[in-house]
């Protein structure tokens, strides 16, 4: 997997040390749901069931480059 910088300095948060790579590359491979944003970035979705929550990852518009990966509260597991 490849990583933007801001992901590298912000998974160092409490919040986010705890999520493992293997969850963000389940994500990318088998998410739930997806969407584009406006600037092209990828928003994917996955339920982590060890936590019992949904995680988030953007990717870059390459399709492959995490850009940010956290734990979405507001998403529940169907199109908003």
């Amino acid at each position: 997997m490849k990583f933007t910088q801001y992901f590298l300095a912000i998974r160092k948060r409490p919040d986010r040390a705890k999520i493992k790579d293997e969850w963000i590359e389940d994500t990318i491979r088998n998410p739930i749901y997806s969407e584009i944003q406006t600037d092209g970035r990828m928003r994917i979705w996955k339920r982590i069931e060890e936590e019992g929550k949904f995680l988030r990852v953007i990717l870059l518009p390459d399709g492959e480059t995490v850009h940010n990966a956290f734990f979405d509260r507001s998403f529940k597991g169907e199109k908003r």
